[in-house]
Protein backbone atom coordinates (compact mmCIF):
# COMPACT_ATOMS: atom_id res chain seq x y z
CA UNK A 1 0.00 0.00 0.00
CA UNK A 2 2.69 2.21 0.81
CA UNK A 3 4.98 1.79 -2.28
CA UNK A 4 1.81 2.63 -4.43
CA UNK A 5 1.18 5.52 -2.23
CA UNK A 6 4.54 7.22 -2.84
CA UNK A 7 4.31 6.07 -6.74
CA UNK A 8 0.84 8.33 -6.86
CA UNK A 9 2.69 10.94 -4.91
CA UNK A 10 5.45 11.23 -7.29
CA UNK A 11 3.72 11.87 -10.08
CA UNK A 12 2.06 15.14 -8.33
CA UNK A 13 3.66 18.18 -9.23
CA UNK A 14 4.03 21.88 -7.40
CA UNK A 15 0.50 23.80 -8.17
CA UNK A 16 -1.72 20.57 -9.12
CA UNK A 17 -5.83 21.00 -8.16
CA UNK A 18 -6.49 17.08 -6.72
CA UNK A 19 -9.47 15.07 -6.82
CA UNK A 20 -9.44 12.65 -3.72
CA UNK A 21 -12.50 10.77 -3.64
CA UNK A 22 -12.85 8.11 -1.30
CA UNK A 23 -10.20 5.51 -1.86
CA UNK A 24 -7.48 3.96 0.81
CA UNK A 25 -4.69 4.08 -1.64
CA UNK A 26 -5.57 8.08 -2.70
CA UNK A 27 -5.36 9.15 0.74
CA UNK A 28 -2.03 6.98 1.72
CA UNK A 29 -0.88 9.49 -1.19
CA UNK A 30 -1.62 12.54 0.37
CA UNK A 31 0.65 11.58 3.01
CA UNK A 32 3.66 11.88 0.90
CA UNK A 33 2.69 15.61 -0.31
CA UNK A 34 3.04 17.18 2.64
CA UNK A 35 6.45 18.80 0.34
CA UNK A 36 4.49 19.64 -2.24
CA UNK A 37 3.71 23.74 -2.78
CA UNK A 38 0.40 25.51 -3.73
CA UNK A 39 -1.49 22.60 -4.06
CA UNK A 40 -5.39 23.06 -4.62
CA UNK A 41 -8.89 20.91 -4.64
CA UNK A 42 -11.27 20.53 -6.68
CA UNK A 43 -13.18 17.40 -5.57
CA UNK A 44 -16.67 15.64 -5.76
CA UNK A 45 -15.95 14.56 -1.68
CA UNK A 46 -13.27 15.44 0.74
CA UNK A 47 -12.72 13.55 3.99
CA UNK A 48 -10.15 13.86 6.81
CA UNK A 49 -7.50 12.67 4.38
CA UNK A 50 -6.65 16.75 3.31
CA UNK A 51 -5.19 17.06 7.22
CA UNK A 52 -1.99 17.05 6.51
CA UNK A 53 -1.98 19.14 3.86
CA UNK A 54 -3.45 21.89 5.45
CA UNK A 55 -1.59 20.90 8.48
CA UNK A 56 2.01 21.41 6.31
CA UNK A 57 0.74 24.76 4.90
CA UNK A 58 0.95 22.98 1.19
CA UNK A 59 -2.65 23.58 0.31
CA UNK A 60 -3.28 27.06 -0.44
CA UNK A 61 -4.99 26.58 -3.75
CA UNK A 62 -3.07 29.54 -5.29
CA UNK A 63 -2.51 28.53 -8.48
CA UNK A 64 -5.73 27.19 -8.96
CA UNK A 65 -7.12 28.13 -12.38
CA UNK A 66 -10.81 28.58 -11.37
CA UNK A 67 -11.87 29.58 -7.64
CA UNK A 68 -7.88 29.92 -6.23
CA UNK A 69 -7.50 29.77 -2.44
CA UNK A 70 -10.93 28.09 -2.43
CA UNK A 71 -11.32 24.21 -1.46
CA UNK A 72 -14.88 23.39 -3.51
CA UNK A 73 -16.26 20.26 -2.95
CA UNK A 74 -19.90 19.24 -3.12
CA UNK A 75 -20.22 16.83 0.22
CA UNK A 76 -18.06 15.99 3.04
CA UNK A 77 -17.69 12.56 4.89
CA UNK A 78 -15.68 12.53 8.04
CA UNK A 79 -15.69 12.66 12.14
CA UNK A 80 -16.65 15.72 13.73
CA UNK A 81 -13.06 17.09 13.39
CA UNK A 82 -13.91 17.82 9.75
CA UNK A 83 -16.83 19.63 10.61
CA UNK A 84 -16.06 21.71 12.79
CA UNK A 85 -13.86 22.81 10.46
CA UNK A 86 -15.99 23.58 7.69
CA UNK A 87 -18.47 24.93 9.93
CA UNK A 88 -19.01 28.74 8.78
CA UNK A 89 -15.38 28.33 7.11
CA UNK A 90 -14.72 30.88 3.85
CA UNK A 91 -11.79 28.13 2.83
CA UNK A 92 -14.65 25.50 2.23
CA UNK A 93 -17.14 26.34 -1.08
CA UNK A 94 -19.58 23.60 -1.77
CA UNK A 95 -21.50 23.62 -5.33
CA UNK A 96 -23.86 20.94 -6.80
CA UNK A 97 -22.15 17.85 -7.54
CA UNK A 98 -23.64 18.36 -11.63
CA UNK A 99 -21.27 21.85 -11.41
CA UNK A 100 -18.48 20.08 -9.55
CA UNK A 101 -18.42 17.10 -11.93
CA UNK A 102 -18.78 18.89 -15.12
CA UNK A 103 -16.01 17.83 -16.97
CA UNK A 104 -15.84 20.98 -18.72
CA UNK A 105 -15.23 22.49 -15.44
CA UNK A 106 -12.70 19.81 -14.24
CA UNK A 107 -10.53 20.04 -17.69
CA UNK A 108 -10.09 23.90 -16.87
CA UNK A 109 -8.56 23.37 -13.81
CA UNK A 110 -4.34 23.30 -14.38
CA UNK A 111 -2.63 20.19 -13.43
CA UNK A 112 -5.91 18.90 -12.34
CA UNK A 113 -5.26 15.60 -10.93
CA UNK A 114 -7.75 12.17 -10.90
CA UNK A 115 -7.04 9.32 -9.04
CA UNK A 116 -9.14 6.24 -8.89
CA UNK A 117 -8.64 3.11 -7.34
CA UNK A 118 -9.73 0.28 -9.93
CA UNK A 119 -10.86 -3.28 -8.71
CA UNK A 120 -9.59 -4.61 -11.84
CA UNK A 121 -7.84 -4.15 -15.40
CA UNK A 122 -7.39 -6.18 -18.76
CA UNK A 123 -4.76 -6.02 -20.75
CA UNK A 124 -6.06 -3.58 -23.03
CA UNK A 125 -6.49 -0.76 -20.70
CA UNK A 126 -10.18 -1.10 -19.96
CA UNK A 127 -10.65 -0.64 -16.24
CA UNK A 128 -13.68 -2.42 -13.65
CA UNK A 129 -14.08 0.33 -10.66
CA UNK A 130 -17.38 -0.82 -9.02
CA UNK A 131 -17.66 -4.87 -9.87
CA UNK A 132 -15.38 -7.85 -9.08
CA UNK A 133 -16.01 -11.18 -10.17
CA UNK A 134 -19.98 -10.49 -10.84
CA UNK A 135 -20.03 -8.57 -7.18
CA UNK A 136 -21.00 -5.16 -6.85
CA UNK A 137 -18.81 -3.54 -4.44
CA UNK A 138 -19.35 0.25 -4.84
CA UNK A 139 -21.07 2.69 -7.71
CA UNK A 140 -19.24 4.54 -9.99
CA UNK A 141 -19.92 7.60 -9.14
CA UNK A 142 -18.89 10.45 -11.08
CA UNK A 143 -15.23 8.73 -11.31
CA UNK A 144 -15.25 8.92 -15.14
CA UNK A 145 -15.96 12.66 -15.38
CA UNK A 146 -12.98 13.46 -13.62
CA UNK A 147 -10.89 11.27 -15.59
CA UNK A 148 -12.05 12.60 -18.77
CA UNK A 149 -11.39 16.20 -17.66
CA UNK A 150 -8.04 15.68 -15.63
CA UNK A 151 -6.76 13.77 -19.47
CA UNK A 152 -8.45 17.35 -20.93
CA UNK A 153 -6.66 19.82 -18.47
CA UNK A 154 -3.50 21.27 -18.86
CA UNK A 155 -1.16 19.48 -17.27
CA UNK A 156 -3.45 17.16 -15.83
CA UNK A 157 -2.96 13.80 -14.66
CA UNK A 158 -5.78 10.94 -14.82
CA UNK A 159 -4.25 7.85 -12.48
CA UNK A 160 -5.68 4.78 -11.89
CA UNK A 161 -4.62 2.81 -8.62
CA UNK A 162 -4.75 -0.59 -7.52
CA UNK A 163 -3.22 -3.29 -5.77
CA UNK A 164 -1.80 -5.86 -7.99
CA UNK A 165 -3.93 -8.85 -6.54
CA UNK A 166 -6.23 -9.25 -4.38
CA UNK A 167 -5.93 -9.41 -0.68
CA UNK A 168 -5.33 -12.71 -0.21
CA UNK A 169 -3.19 -13.02 -3.46
CA UNK A 170 -4.77 -15.86 -5.16
CA UNK A 171 -6.44 -13.43 -7.80
CA UNK A 172 -4.37 -10.87 -10.22
CA UNK A 173 -6.59 -7.75 -10.58
CA UNK A 174 -4.84 -7.09 -13.80
CA UNK A 175 -6.14 -9.45 -16.44
CA UNK A 176 -6.54 -10.84 -20.17
CA UNK A 177 -9.92 -9.60 -20.46
CA UNK A 178 -12.53 -8.64 -17.52
CA UNK A 179 -14.55 -11.05 -16.29
CA UNK A 180 -18.05 -11.65 -16.89
CA UNK A 181 -19.85 -9.21 -14.18
CA UNK A 182 -17.14 -7.14 -14.34
CA UNK A 183 -18.14 -3.78 -16.74
CA UNK A 184 -15.59 -1.62 -18.78
CA UNK A 185 -16.58 1.03 -16.93
CA UNK A 186 -13.82 3.45 -17.88
CA UNK A 187 -12.73 3.38 -20.97
CA UNK A 188 -9.20 2.41 -22.61
CA UNK A 189 -9.34 5.75 -24.06
CA UNK A 190 -9.47 7.57 -21.14
CA UNK A 191 -6.48 5.48 -18.89
CA UNK A 192 -3.34 7.49 -18.74
CA UNK A 193 -1.60 6.00 -15.46
CA UNK A 194 -1.90 2.81 -14.32
CA UNK A 195 -0.06 2.52 -10.69
CA UNK A 196 0.45 -0.50 -8.56
CA UNK A 197 3.09 -1.89 -5.74
CA UNK A 198 5.16 -2.88 -9.16
CA UNK A 199 5.40 0.80 -10.79
CA UNK A 200 3.74 2.67 -13.10
CA UNK A 201 2.58 2.38 -16.67
CA UNK A 202 1.63 5.63 -19.05
CA UNK A 203 -0.56 3.78 -21.27
CA UNK A 204 -2.33 6.95 -23.35
CA UNK A 205 -1.25 7.08 -27.13
CA UNK A 206 0.05 3.53 -26.75
CA UNK A 207 -0.39 0.36 -29.43
CA UNK A 208 -2.27 -2.82 -27.67
CA UNK A 209 0.86 -4.55 -27.68
CA UNK A 210 2.87 -1.67 -25.67
CA UNK A 211 0.12 -2.01 -22.62
CA UNK A 212 -0.34 -5.51 -22.41
CA UNK A 213 3.53 -5.17 -21.65
CA UNK A 214 3.80 -2.01 -19.60
CA UNK A 215 0.17 -3.94 -17.58
CA UNK A 216 1.71 -7.44 -17.28
CA UNK A 217 5.28 -5.63 -15.99
CA UNK A 218 2.60 -4.34 -13.05
CA UNK A 219 0.99 -7.78 -12.26
CA UNK A 220 2.62 -9.34 -9.49
CA UNK A 221 5.63 -12.08 -10.87
CA UNK A 222 3.68 -15.46 -10.33
CA UNK A 223 1.14 -14.36 -12.61
CA UNK A 224 3.23 -12.82 -15.31
CA UNK A 225 3.61 -15.89 -17.14
CA UNK A 226 0.20 -17.01 -17.68
CA UNK A 227 -0.87 -12.96 -18.36
CA UNK A 228 1.78 -13.18 -21.20
CA UNK A 229 0.69 -16.13 -22.25
CA UNK A 230 -2.52 -15.35 -22.64
CA UNK A 231 -1.79 -12.13 -24.29
CA UNK A 232 0.02 -14.16 -27.28
CA UNK A 233 -2.76 -16.40 -27.62
CA UNK A 234 -5.32 -13.37 -28.22
CA UNK A 235 -2.74 -12.01 -30.69
CA UNK A 236 -1.63 -9.00 -28.41
CA UNK A 237 1.94 -9.82 -28.46
CA UNK A 238 3.74 -11.75 -31.10
CA UNK A 239 4.52 -15.22 -31.29
CA UNK A 240 8.70 -14.45 -30.78
CA UNK A 241 8.10 -12.39 -27.97
CA UNK A 242 9.66 -13.92 -24.54
CA UNK A 243 9.03 -13.50 -20.89
CA UNK A 244 12.43 -12.78 -19.28
CA UNK A 245 11.88 -10.42 -15.65
CA UNK A 246 9.95 -11.96 -13.04
CA UNK A 247 11.16 -9.59 -10.49
CA UNK A 248 9.81 -6.88 -8.78
CA UNK A 249 10.43 -2.84 -10.42
CA UNK A 250 13.33 -2.36 -7.91
CA UNK A 251 12.55 1.38 -7.68
CA UNK A 252 15.30 2.27 -5.50
CA UNK A 253 17.57 1.67 -8.56
CA UNK A 254 16.47 4.82 -10.17
CA UNK A 255 18.90 7.41 -9.99
CA UNK A 256 18.62 11.25 -11.06
CA UNK A 257 22.29 12.59 -12.56
CA UNK A 258 23.00 15.70 -13.62
CA UNK A 259 24.99 15.92 -15.94
CA UNK A 260 28.50 18.76 -17.23
CA UNK A 261 25.90 20.36 -18.99
CA UNK A 262 23.75 20.98 -16.83
CA UNK A 263 20.81 18.42 -17.96
CA UNK A 264 19.47 16.02 -15.83
CA UNK A 265 18.54 12.53 -16.43
CA UNK A 266 17.21 9.46 -14.58
CA UNK A 267 18.67 6.25 -14.76
CA UNK A 268 16.76 3.12 -13.93
CA UNK A 269 16.56 -0.72 -14.58
CA UNK A 270 14.93 -1.27 -18.29
CA UNK A 271 11.36 -2.43 -18.93
CA UNK A 272 10.42 -4.51 -21.65
CA UNK A 273 8.09 -1.81 -22.36
CA UNK A 274 10.84 0.35 -23.33
CA UNK A 275 11.21 -1.36 -26.99
CA UNK A 276 9.94 1.36 -28.51
CA UNK A 277 11.91 4.56 -26.80
CA UNK A 278 15.49 1.94 -27.80
CA UNK A 279 14.25 1.39 -31.22
CA UNK A 280 14.03 5.28 -31.60
CA UNK A 281 17.00 6.20 -29.91
CA UNK A 282 18.29 3.43 -32.31
CA UNK A 283 17.49 5.84 -35.21
CA UNK A 284 18.81 9.21 -34.30
CA UNK A 285 22.38 7.28 -34.08
CA UNK A 286 24.48 8.40 -36.93
CA UNK A 287 25.91 5.46 -39.18
CA UNK A 288 29.27 6.01 -37.22
CA UNK A 289 27.46 5.11 -34.07
CA UNK A 290 26.04 2.28 -35.00
CA UNK A 291 28.78 0.84 -36.83
CA UNK A 292 30.83 1.18 -33.58
CA UNK A 293 28.08 -0.18 -31.75
CA UNK A 294 26.88 -3.56 -33.27
CA UNK A 295 30.30 -3.79 -35.56
CA UNK A 296 28.28 -3.83 -38.59
CA UNK A 297 25.96 -1.82 -40.85
CA UNK A 298 22.50 -2.20 -39.69
CA UNK A 299 19.30 -0.38 -40.86
CA UNK A 300 17.12 -1.24 -38.17
CA UNK A 301 16.65 -3.52 -35.07
CA UNK A 302 14.65 -6.09 -35.13
CA UNK A 303 11.75 -6.85 -32.18
CA UNK A 304 14.01 -9.80 -31.05
CA UNK A 305 16.94 -7.87 -31.11
CA UNK A 306 14.77 -4.96 -29.04
CA UNK A 307 13.71 -7.02 -26.46
CA UNK A 308 17.57 -8.45 -26.08
CA UNK A 309 18.45 -4.78 -24.65
CA UNK A 310 15.59 -3.89 -22.79
CA UNK A 311 13.63 -7.86 -21.85
CA UNK A 312 16.06 -8.88 -19.70
CA UNK A 313 15.81 -11.34 -16.95
CA UNK A 314 18.80 -9.31 -14.22
CA UNK A 315 20.39 -12.70 -13.22
CA UNK A 316 23.12 -12.92 -15.72
CA UNK A 317 21.59 -10.13 -18.25
CA UNK A 318 21.44 -6.60 -17.08
CA UNK A 319 19.85 -3.20 -18.57
CA UNK A 320 19.49 0.36 -17.77
CA UNK A 321 18.41 3.24 -19.95
CA UNK A 322 18.84 6.70 -19.09
CA UNK A 323 15.38 9.22 -19.89
CA UNK A 324 14.65 12.80 -20.01
CA UNK A 325 11.59 14.57 -19.89
CA UNK A 326 8.02 13.58 -18.28
CA UNK A 327 5.85 10.09 -19.11
CA UNK A 328 3.76 12.01 -21.00
CA UNK A 329 6.60 13.05 -23.34
CA UNK A 330 9.43 10.15 -22.62
CA UNK A 331 12.34 9.84 -24.04
CA UNK A 332 15.41 7.56 -23.90
CA UNK A 333 18.54 9.19 -24.62
CA UNK A 334 20.91 6.66 -23.77
CA UNK A 335 20.72 2.35 -23.41
CA UNK A 336 23.76 0.12 -21.38
CA UNK A 337 24.00 -3.26 -20.44
CA UNK A 338 25.91 -6.36 -19.60
CA UNK A 339 25.87 -10.22 -19.68
CA UNK A 340 27.54 -11.87 -17.51
CA UNK A 341 29.71 -14.82 -18.48
CA UNK A 342 29.85 -17.45 -15.05
CA UNK A 343 32.95 -19.15 -15.88
CA UNK A 344 34.78 -16.02 -15.30
CA UNK A 345 32.56 -13.72 -13.63
CA UNK A 346 33.37 -11.21 -16.10
CA UNK A 347 30.39 -8.95 -18.00
CA UNK A 348 30.29 -8.01 -21.69
CA UNK A 349 29.04 -4.45 -21.63
CA UNK A 350 27.54 -2.08 -24.94
CA UNK A 351 26.46 1.19 -24.63
CA UNK A 352 24.07 3.52 -26.64
CA UNK A 353 23.50 7.43 -26.32
CA UNK A 354 21.90 9.66 -28.52
CA UNK A 355 24.19 12.04 -30.37
CA UNK A 356 22.80 15.30 -28.85
CA UNK A 357 23.97 13.48 -25.38
CA UNK A 358 27.29 12.78 -26.36
CA UNK A 359 30.43 14.41 -24.76
CA UNK A 360 28.28 15.19 -21.62
CA UNK A 361 28.97 12.66 -19.02
CA UNK A 362 26.09 10.49 -19.94
CA UNK A 363 27.85 7.56 -20.87
CA UNK A 364 30.26 7.98 -17.99
CA UNK A 365 27.11 8.24 -15.73
CA UNK A 366 25.71 5.05 -16.92
CA UNK A 367 29.11 3.13 -17.07
CA UNK A 368 29.31 4.27 -13.24
CA UNK A 369 25.76 2.84 -12.48
CA UNK A 370 26.69 -0.39 -14.09
CA UNK A 371 29.69 -1.08 -12.41
CA UNK A 372 27.81 0.06 -8.46
CA UNK A 373 25.45 -2.47 -9.88
CA UNK A 374 27.87 -5.32 -10.73
CA UNK A 375 29.96 -4.37 -7.40
CA UNK A 376 26.72 -5.27 -5.35
CA UNK A 377 26.65 -8.98 -7.06
CA UNK A 378 30.20 -9.90 -6.77
CA UNK A 379 31.41 -9.80 -10.39
CA UNK A 380 35.08 -9.46 -10.71
CA UNK A 381 34.98 -6.89 -13.69
CA UNK A 382 33.57 -6.12 -17.56
CA UNK A 383 34.73 -6.43 -20.52
CA UNK A 384 34.20 -4.92 -24.01
CA UNK A 385 35.12 -4.73 -27.53
CA UNK A 386 36.10 -1.59 -29.05
CA UNK A 387 37.04 -0.14 -32.22
CA UNK A 388 40.47 1.02 -32.44
CA UNK A 389 39.19 4.01 -34.19
CA UNK A 390 36.25 4.77 -31.51
CA UNK A 391 37.98 6.80 -29.03
CA UNK A 392 35.59 7.86 -27.33
CA UNK A 393 34.13 4.29 -26.20
CA UNK A 394 37.81 4.04 -25.28
CA UNK A 395 38.41 6.84 -22.83
CA UNK A 396 35.36 5.44 -21.36
CA UNK A 397 36.67 2.08 -20.47
CA UNK A 398 39.60 3.46 -19.37
CA UNK A 399 38.49 5.76 -16.69
CA UNK A 400 36.00 2.98 -15.77
CA UNK A 401 38.02 1.78 -12.80
CA UNK A 402 41.43 2.01 -11.87
CA UNK A 403 42.41 -1.75 -13.40
CA UNK A 404 42.32 -1.55 -16.53
CA UNK A 405 44.12 -3.79 -19.45
CA UNK A 406 43.80 -2.91 -22.94
CA UNK A 407 44.76 -6.07 -25.69
CA UNK A 408 45.47 -5.21 -29.27
CA UNK A 409 43.28 -7.74 -31.55
CA UNK A 410 43.49 -7.49 -35.37
CA UNK A 411 40.01 -5.36 -35.64
CA UNK A 412 39.37 -4.27 -32.35
CA UNK A 413 40.62 -3.17 -28.77
CA UNK A 414 39.78 -5.93 -25.94
CA UNK A 415 39.26 -4.25 -22.79
CA UNK A 416 38.69 -6.08 -19.22
CA UNK A 417 38.19 -3.73 -16.62
CA UNK A 418 38.75 -5.22 -13.30
CA UNK A 419 36.96 -4.20 -9.78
Amino acid sequence: MQRIARYIAGIIEDGSTLQIGLGQLAHEALQYLTDRKDLGVHSDVISEAIFPLLESGCLTGARKTSQPFKIVTSMALGSRRLYDLIDRNPLFVFQPIEVVCNPATIAAQHKMVSIAQALAIDLTGQVCVDQFEGEFLGGIGNQGEFLHGASRSPGGKPIICMTSTTEDGKTSRIRPALLTGEAASIARTDVHYVVTEYGIAYLFGKSIRQRATALIELAHPKFRPELFAQAQVLGYLPADQTLQNLRAYPVEEELTVTLKDGRTVMLRPALSSDAQGIRELFHHLSEADVYTRFFRNVRGLSDVEVQRLCNVNYEDEVAFVATTGNREALQIVGQSCYFINPTTNLADTAFMVHPDWQGCGLGSALQACMVNHAKRRGLRGFVADILPSNDRMLRLARNGTPNVQAERNSDSVHITMLF
